[in-house]
């Protein structure tokens, strides 16, 4: 809240609270500051960390129990967030899988609830713009910022500020090192409908179990490593080490049944939207006519993209080796190269080419007509 802001009186605040230094600072900051009532609000999207420090915390720090709203987002988050946007393949900048950015739409969208639920007067968040959670790294150097949920973690600042220095290998929680994972390859199916993730090896799954499964085997071969320097929307550039195990597998998994059951224009046409999608999560504009336009668009495109992917998993790579789906454009007599009935005509092609060639054509002429040449 800002000077131009402390003439309106303010008597109760829901505070995103994950239970660190900067929401608990922020916490005490409002009490004492504006003499308001503090709701604060915790979301459970995987992150891997017990809830209770914070509830605790927030005890402490004067916030009575009813006011203290903890709530499990997990599976909302991957059904009506995560996959969504993987149905548009969106990587920012052409590598982040915006694993932070897809939270903050819903952790927003639950703290705003839960401030009509009780009259609240305003919202506030403790964001620094450097990141959220503070750690100490295992040999008690200089903090490191970190955040994580079902889809990803991610760490920024102090020992990863310079671009030229490689990331400590005590940087990273989600997954162990490549050279160090196993020596024999990992298989497994993904079983896919209308885009989303249903299965894995044949085992029917929710969309948060399907998720947390794939973080697992990725976490064991050492997937989904990226070491990135990215455009932040207010305009610095960033250095962060993200880690991403079951997306990367995901990611792939889909491109992979895409490739035998949507059109050629129908994915052309995706993989144009797709940065501007990307973009926009990234900018935190979710909640926009323009993401919804793409959206429509997109989930319109996975109607037939059902099937199975069998993928190869080895020492930090992820490979597509096998795909079907009973909607597959694939036709064998199409393409293949043997002799026999073949449902393609070669002398097809004549015509095909002198079309295709026909303004070429036309322009070494107006070359010649012209002496150009």
């Amino acid at each position: 809240m800002s000077k131009g802001h402390q003439k309106r009186t303010v008597k109760k605040v829901v505070l995103a609270y994950s239970g660190g230094l900067d929401t608990s600072i922020i916490l005490k900051w409002l009490q004492t500051t504006y003499g308001c009532e503090v709701m604060t609000f915790t979301a459970d999207l995987g992150q891997g960390e017990e809830l209770e420090p914070a509830q605790q915390k927030a005890l402490l720090l004067g916030i009575k129990k009813e006011n203290i709203f903890v709530e499990d987002l997990r599976e909302e988050f991957v059904r009506d967030y995560v996959f969504p946007m993987f149905r548009a393949n969106a990587l920012y900048e052409g590598q982040y899988l915006l694993g932070t950015s897809i939270a903050r739409p819903l952790i927003a969208k639950k703290q705003i609830e839960i401030a009509e639920k009780v009259g609240a007067d305003a919202v506030a968040h403790g964001a620094t713009g450097k990141g959220n959670d503070q750690a100490k790294d295992k040999r008690g150097e200089a903090p490191f910022s970190v955040d994580a949920n079902l889809l990803h973690a991610s760490s920024e600042g102090k020992v990863l500020e310079d671009p030229a220095q490689e990331v400590p290998d005590y940087v990273f929680s989600r997954t162990v090192d490549p050279e160090k994972a196993p020596d024999k390859s990992t298989y497994l199916t993904i079983d896919f409908d209308r885009g989303d993730a249903v299965a894995i090896d044949g085992k029917k799954l929710t969309p948060a179990a399907v998720l947390g499964q794939l973080n697992d085997f990725g976490r064991v071969n050492g997937i989904g490593r990226l070491d990135l320097v990215e455009n932040r929307f207010v305009g610095m550039k960033s250095r962060g080490m993200y880690e991403t195990p079951g997306g990367t597998i995901l990611l792939a998994a889909h491109r992979g049944i895409e490739s035998i059951t949507l059109d050629r224009g129908a994915a052309h046409l995706k993989d144009e939207l797709m940065p501007k999608y990307a973009e926009l999560v990234y900018y935190g504009f979710w909640f926009t006519p323009e993401r919804e336009m793409l959206q429509a668009a997109i989930d319109k495109s996975q109607e037939f993209v059902a099937g199975r992917v069998k993928l190869k998993l080895y020492k930090g790579n992820v490979t597509v080796v096998g795909r079907e789906s009973k909607y597959s454009l694939y036709d064998q007599e199409l393409v293949t190269f043997e002799e026999g009935a073949v449902a393609y005509d070669h002398r097809d092609a004549e015509g095909f080419i002198k079309l295709n060639a026909l303004r070429l054509r036309t322009l070494g002429q107006r070359r010649r007509k012209l002496k150009l040449d």
